[in-house]
């Protein structure tokens, strides 16, 4: 059925002749065949968003419809690629066309058509299938073998298979009796991005997502398969952080997705990612990276697929049994372009110009995250966890995105411009944020780490907060009307944020640190603590205290100077700090 064009108004493109339409169909606009998506269908009319640049789309030009929803290509090769968000493959545009830019209406499938991989089945002719077993295994990289899972909506007895060998995403390699119809698999399905893929059964999140970033991981933690925000102005760290959170988190699969965002920013990922090794393996970090690059210059409308797209990858691995992280920024560019999109649609606003179905769609987004028991067999364990960058104007929490996201995540880590002004990185602020997930994971950490870390969690938390109200008295009166036990607060305070809170994401040995070198350099200051604490309570001076032990700005230097490796260093300064607060003892007792 062939549409026509009646109005063009941006992205938004109406066409006549469209009874039969669907919501949420693709379609192809016009003489080049744009790529565009029903929205609203009213009588024979349809409302389209269009993904591409819509400059010289005219009346009358015809729509065609393609019978599906958009989709992704699901298959290997999508490891070390750079998507935008229609997953077209960027680099290979660039190359086909020789061009710095997208051209409009290129099409080139994502999955690499010609590449053979080396396939090993894992079934046998007259086996019994269900959606999600595993039909075999290639070895996409290094680090990642990828599971060829029959697809959710596919059952049956195998009546072919293949030998082990080398194939094409398109080759067929199984055939399945399904209700007597034979149906050919292939190494690639094709699924909804909307829709998110079916699972047996969802888990507590109970197993930390490890970071590398110390005010992350111990203060406000994220477990796999859970969901968090962090918000903040320009200039507060965001990219930043959310780039630390990519390349140094123990997720298996990392997706990141650059969502309406500068695109030197993403350059910066691009150059990056491919000389990074990965903390946990020492292969190269792009082995278990994929982009996708939606850029404030590209069309307004692809943001809303992006943040799909990168959703429905992660889901993907997840099948496979692998943790993965999905890393959006920003989802507040993402509202915005439904802004946009809604005001052309001459849709009621709500708040700040904002659709009123922001909130769902922000639901309809975080919900997809979770911690799961896979369909099919072997029987899998995988996560999607999912971290969003918000941008507010002004740092306006209040704001409808930030205030709407709060309520779909269980973990917020609020950027403060105040602490980033003073150089303090990463800028969250320890009295803002929260995580649901610290007694979950507590006992990960208990167990596999360390068995004080939550109490010593708790004390650097009680002493952050009691620090905060202690320095609002000091604001009035001054420091020197403080007790001396509340002194020697502000000094533990101090040193939970020189030694342990600030980290420098460009420094080679500080950019990463393990748990066990969070734990060494929490002891160091609990220790401090517990040492200094009944020499005030005998009325010795926090002054005194401070200038004999030496050894507190080696506490300092250490997380930039002891590598996660040589962890046995941090007995020496143990046994220094002890030796000094022993000398300082016996100096007092005299």
């Amino acid at each position: 059925m062939v549409g026509k064009i009646v109005r063009v108004n941006g992205p938004l493109v109406v066409a006549d002749n469209m009874r039969n339409s669907q919501m949420y169909e693709v379609v192809e606009v016009g003489e080049l065949r744009l790529v565009g998506e029903i929205t609203r269908i009213e009588g024979d009319r349809a409302y389209i968003q269009v993904y591409e640049d819509t400059s010289g789309l005219k009346p009358g030009e015809p729509v065609y419809n393609t019978g599906g929803p958009l989709s992704a290509e699901l298959g290997p090769g999508l490891l070390g690629k750079i998507f935008d968000g229609l997953e077209r493959p960027l680099s290979t545009i660039a190359e086909v066309t020789g061009s710095l830019f997208v051209n409009r209406g290129v099409k080139i499938p994502p999955l690499d058509r010609q590449k053979k991989w080396h396939f090993i089945p894992k079934v046998k002719k007259g086996d019994k299938v269900s959606p999600g077993d595993v039909l075999g295994v290639v070895q996409e990289t290094s680090l990642i073998e990828h599971k060829i899972l029959v697809p959710p909506d596919r059952h049956g007895e195998i009546k072919d298979i293949v030998p082990e060998g080398d194939y094409t995403v398109e080759d067929t390699i199984a055939t399945l009796d399904m209700n007597g119809d034979q149906v050919s698999l292939k190494m690639m399905h094709k699924w909804p991005v909307r829709i998110p893929r079916p699972y047996k059964e969802k888990l507590e999140p109970s197993e930390p997502l490890l970071t590398g970033v110390r005010v992350l991981d111990t203060i406000f933690p994220l477990a796999k398969g859970g969901t968090a925000a962090i918000p903040g102005p320009f200039g507060s760290g965001k990219t930043v952080t959310l780039q630390s959170l990519a390349k140094w988190s123990s997720a298996k699969i990392v997706i990141y997705v650059g969502c309406g965002e500068r695109g030197n920013e993403l350059t910066d990922e691009l150059r990056s990612f491919p000389t990074l090794k990965d903390p946990w393996t020492g292969k190269p970090l792009l082995e278990r990276t994929i982009l996708v690059a939606n850029t404030s210059n590209m069309p307004v409308a692809a943001r809303e697929t992006s943040i799909y797209l990168g959703v429905t990858l992660g889901e993907y691995f997840r099948d496979q049994g692998y943790d993965t992280l999905v890393v959006a920024d920003s989802t507040t560019r993402w509202a915005e372009a439904l802004r946009d999109l809604g005001g052309r649609m001459e849709e009621m606003p709500a708040e700040e110009g904002f659709p009123s179905y922001l909130p769902s769609r922000l639901a309809e987004y975080y919900e997809r995250a979770g911690r799961v028991i896979t369909l099919g067999n072997p029987e899998r364990l995988g996560s999607v966890t999912l971290a969003s960058a918000v941008s507010p104007p002004g740092g306006d929490f209040t704001e409808p995105v930030t205030s709407n996201t709060l309520r779909f995540v269980r973990v917020f880590w609020p950027l403060d411009v105040s602490l980033a002004h003073a150089r303090h990185f990463p800028a969250i602020n320890w009295l803002q944020g929260f995580s649901a997930y610290v007694d979950l994971v507590g006992k990960w950490w208990n167990t596999n780490v360390d068995p004080q870390w939550k109490e010593m969690r708790e004390f650097m938390v009680k002493t952050l907060i009691r620090e905060n109200e202690l320095q609002q008295i000091v604001k009035l009166v001054g420091p020197e009307s403080l007790a001396e036990k509340d002194k020697l607060v502000l000094e533990v305070a101090r040193l939970i944020k020189e030694a342990f809170l600030k980290q420098n994401a460009f420094d080679d040995i500080d950019a990463f640190s393990s748990p066990q070198k969070q734990v060494r350099i929490m002891k160091l200051i609990y220790l401090y603590n517990s040492l200094a604490s009944p020499l005030v309570e005998k009325g010795v001076p926090v002054k005194k205290i401070i200038d004999n032990i030496k050894v507190v700005s080696d506490i300092i230097r250490s997380k930039a100077t002891i590598p996660n490796n040589a962890l046995e260093k941090y007995d020496e300064l143990e046994k220094t700090l002890r030796a000094q607060f022993e000398q300082l003892s016996k100096e007092v007792s005299s």
